[in-house]
């Protein structure tokens, strides 16, 4: 996993908070405001001694000689009349940990857990305009190791080329309870150039996605972090690791099918490119409508339905070109056996039937998380049945955030990826 760059952070107004990096940021967690005169608190009553510092600043977490302390701990803290604040954070040998300031101006966090069963050292430093800084200090210990701990895991890796309809996807290997999820979803963070609106839905308790409120931009970059190493995870379980994976959006393909008319038409970067056609789900078993995206690639497979639908109605065939759309079995594949009903009539179990070339095509112009929207067939799609995030209205996706969705006034959606298990339901043909 690489380590986080410096960031510097202005939060409105003319305050301003300097991240860790910028200042050689070390933090520690204390009470008390200095006038930077060796570290003692001003005496100031008046007379000829030199006045107190205008500027204020306090640590409210850690607290002072906290022990057992979380290792994903953030530094909390307030200033007062600071035009400017750096905040710092120091292991017991004087090695500055890098890190940088929440969304909310008042948390600091490290760029990676901390280790266990160390010693650290907080200091925030707030100037005022007079020039004089005041600082807040504190020492804390975290907790050694712990015994119980989950693993978070992308099912992207890094550098990975995907379609613009592709949802960031995180699993954890254990069940989040409900009311920690919220502490999770705020240390994952989404950054994209350029920069797009979006939110983490739950869709189960144990994997997260995101999807921008469109579709992700052309040629974008994103990169996700997962910072939960060290961090509670509910039932004395904590994050074994920090997660962060870089990958890019490739040009805008999307497919569209309209079983009225029985064809598919592909445009990229908006410009229709092709049409093809096809056939879709005979009446007994339909297609479903709605968006989908491309799940998986099979240049060659077997569709095997013999365990599901029995002897009389199964069949076992040899695929080429096969593009999993649902869990349930749809996929995008050639299938030169009905190359005479394609456009014309429906004779698939529910997949997109299109010819040998056509497949061929397809298959070599399509990415993982390209979306296709398929209308006017007699089944609507269920959610969850496959990537769904984009047949969810944008109102029904911020409803599975575990955090109250707070729209951008500049939207910037601000971990060694590992590859999650996916089921393999029985295909159709």
């Amino acid at each position: 996993m690489r380590a986080s760059q410096d960031q510097l952070i202005r939060p409105r107004g003319r305050r301003r908070v300097l991240a860790a990096g910028l200042l050689a940021v070390a933090l520690a967690v204390t009470s008390a405001c200095t006038d930077g005169n060796g570290g003692k608190p001003s005496s100031w009553q008046g007379g000829g001694e030199s006045p107190p510092p205008k500027a204020a600043a306090t640590i409210s977490e850690p607290a002072a000689d906290a022990k057992d302390v979380p290792a994903s701990t953030g530094i909390t803290f307030t200033t007062k009349d600071a035009e400017e604040t750096s905040v710092e954070l120091k292991d017991a040998a004087g090695k500055a940990v890098e890190g940088t300031l929440a969304k909310d101006g008042k948390t600091w966090l490290p760029a990676g857990a901390l280790a266990y069963g160390t010693s650290y050292t907080a200091t925030v430093t707030a100037t005022g305009d007079d020039g004089r800084p005041a600082t807040a200090t504190s020492t804390f210990t975290t907790m050694a190791k712990p015994a119980k701990q989950i693993r978070v895991s992308s099912f992207l890796g890094d550098e990975q080329v995907v379609g613009v309809g592709m949802p960031l996807i995180v699993k954890f290997d254990r069940d989040v309870p409900q009311d920690y999820r919220d502490d999770v979803q705020r240390r994952m963070t989404v950054t994209s150039t350029p920069a797009q609106e979006g939110i983490w839905h739950w869709v189960s308790p144990t994997e997260v996605r995101y999807r921008p409120k469109e579709f992700w931009k052309a040629n974008s970059t994103v990169r996700y972090r997962v910072q939960t190493g060290g961090l509670p995870m509910g039932n004395g379980y904590y994050g074994r690791a920090d997660l962060a994976v870089d990958i890019k959006i490739g040009p805008s393909l999307i497919m569209t099918v309209d079983n009225k008319t029985k064809r598919m038409t592909v445009t990229r970067d908006g410009k229709a490119i092709k049409t093809i056609p096809v056939s879709l789900g005979k009446k007994s078993t339909p297609s479903s409508s709605g968006t989908m995206v491309v799940i998986e690639k099979l240049r060659k497979t077997v569709f095997d339905t013999y365990a599901e639908m029995g002897p009389e109605e199964g069949y076992r065939t040899k695929i080429d070109f096969a593009q999993r759309l649902t869990w349930g079995g749809e996929f995008i594949h050639a299938a030169p056996w009905s190359d005479g009903q394609q456009g014309s009539v429906n004779t698939s179990h529910g997949c997109v039937n299109v010819s040998m070339a056509n497949g061929e095509w397809l298959f070599n112009n399509t990415l993982v998380g390209d979306p296709i929207m398929v209308k006017g067939t007699e089944r609507r799609l269920q959610n969850g049945n496959g990537w769904t995030d984009w047949n969810m209205s944008w109102d029904e996706y911020v409803k599975g955030s575990a955090l109250p969705y707070e729209p951008p006034a500049d939207p910037d959606a601000s971990p060694t990826p590992d590859g999650a298990d996916t089921p393999s339901p029985t295909p159709t043909a």
